[in-house]
């Protein structure tokens, strides 16, 4: 509700109103919610603004053209084709973000790589925000000095799939251990999505991840070898610029002595830190 240039108008959800509202009010992470909400005759009322509530499982039923939606945010994790997710222009949006990574062609789009070539699709993807950390790093590294191979690691925090304690997780044994207890390694296809983000470093980057027992931020540590020979002074450089010019607002710089947590609720995509390297 900060950003005045967007009006939420809907949310779909299997949760009934209620309980919506309390989980808005009051958040672990990031503490309460700095503002007004209540519920009323079914909807939510956020900051004196009503927002329609509704419970479909079948988004090809939420009416959206009724309350004139012009974007919907896929957030599900359900629809993550061109196919399923069509399902909502179907019910009278106008186009659909997803907010993880497509399972098809559907286009990837992150700020601070590839905007600019986005064409009018009713349908994209935001990737992960795994890539959306990646990908601006990566960019101005090629940019300023070519990347002939690269090797991501993310060291993760906890997500909501995990598990408090150990449990069945049968696609992925590791993954059903105990979150608080462990360091666990995954998979990410976040260096992949970067090749489809940037073409012109399809194939050239591989990535591996480990969730940690932490609540939120994330780091990606990124290995390249350059084409063009760079010192690290000279990466920081191209970094600083790169946060102060055309990657402001979606790019950071730090040179502090920061720890994950001073990172909560930080509004760029991607913070360079000087002082890990």
């Amino acid at each position: 509700q900060k950003r005045s240039d967007i009006e939420i108008v809907a949310i779909n959800d299997l949760l009934d109103a209620e309980y919506m509202a309390y989980m808005l009010k009051y958040d672990s992470t990031h503490g309460r919610f700095d503002g007004t909400v209540e519920v009323k005759d079914g909807h939510l009322i956020v900051n004196g603004k009503k927002i329609r509530v509704t419970a479909e499982r079948d988004p090809a039923n939420l009416k959206w053209d009724e309350v004139g939606v012009d974007v919907v945010a896929e957030a599900t994790g359900l629809f993550l084709t061109d196919e399923t997710a069509r399902k909502h222009i179907t019910a009278g949006a106008k186009k659909v973000v997803m907010t993880g990574p497509s399972k098809d062609n559907t286009p990837m789009f992150v700020k601070g790589a590839n905007f600019d070539t986005y064409a009018g699709q009713d349908i994209v993807s935001n990737a992960s925000c795994t890539t959306n950390c990646l990908a601006p790093l990566a960019k101005v590294i090629n940019d300023n000095f070519g990347i002939v191979e690269g090797l991501m690691t993310t060291v993760h925090a906890t997500t909501a799939t995990q598990k408090t304690v150990d449990g069945p997780s049968h696609k992925d044994w590791r993954g059903g251990r105990g979150a608080a207890q462990n360091i666990i390694p995954s998979s990410t296809g976040a260096a992949k999505a970067v090749g489809k983000v940037l073409p012109e470093l399809n194939g050239k980057l591989t990535g591996m991840a480990f969730r940690v027992p932490t609540p939120n931020v994330s780091v990606v540590d990124l290995t390249v070898r350059l084409e063009k020979a760079a010192s690290y002074e000279e990466i920081k450089k191209a970094m600083k610029a790169a946060s102060e010019g055309a990657m402001k607002g979606v790019l950071g710089y730090t040179e502090d002595d920061v720890v994950s947590t001073d990172f909560n609720g930080e509004v760029c995509t991607s913070v360079f830190d000087a002082k890990a390297g």
